[in-house]
């Protein structure tokens, strides 16, 4: 595990965390697309600008990227060489979703772009709400046509687990 995907079937999954851990355990660079998505305050890039920006990164020798971002998907996966997949039930999305507004009301996390404070609106919850099943099976039919490792966990003990002992 070299160049890795980290990818999740919603928002509140747990990618970032997943990523920051596995980047300390590996020691090995972590990308966060959130931060080259997004502009301050909250100003969208360009499809253009996230391809560059990835490619930007994906000849290197060793790469952690984190987040889903699909229409962009190919850029990086024909590069990668291992996808973990972190599928958690709807509902702890949603909790972690309103969990991270509270805590991080008015600051802006670390996987984010400077000058993008956390924020939630009914958008955000309603796409999570109409994404979350489509995307499931999309990524079990995707998986499916990949030669590369890809590893599937579904819970936290299965998170906990690889990171002490599958890595």
């Amino acid at each position: 595990m070299k160049r890795i995907m980290v990818i999740g079937v919603s928002a509140g999954v747990g990618k970032s965390t997943f990523a920051k851990s596995l980047g300390e355990k590996l020691n090995i660079k972590v990308h966060h697309l959130d931060t080259f998505y997004w502009k301050p305050n909250w100003i969208e890039a360009s499809r253009d600008e996230l391809v560059h920006a990835q490619e930007q990164i994906i000849d290197d020798k060793e790469w952690i990227i984190e987040g889903n971002y699909t229409d962009t998907f190919q850029v990086r996966v024909e590069k990668a060489d291992t996808l973990i997949y972190l599928e958690l039930p709807l509902y702890v999305c949603l909790y972690r979703v309103l969990k991270r507004r509270i805590i991080y009301h008015g600051k802006t996390r670390s996987d984010m772009t400077v000058g993008c404070p956390e924020k939630i609106d009914w958008a955000f919850i309603k796409f999570i709400l109409t994404t979350y099943f489509p995307r499931k099976r999309k990524m079990a039919e995707r998986f499916q046509n990949y030669d590369k490792k890809v590893i599937v966990l579904k819970n936290r003990k299965e998170i906990k687990t690889f990171l002490k002992e599958g890595v």
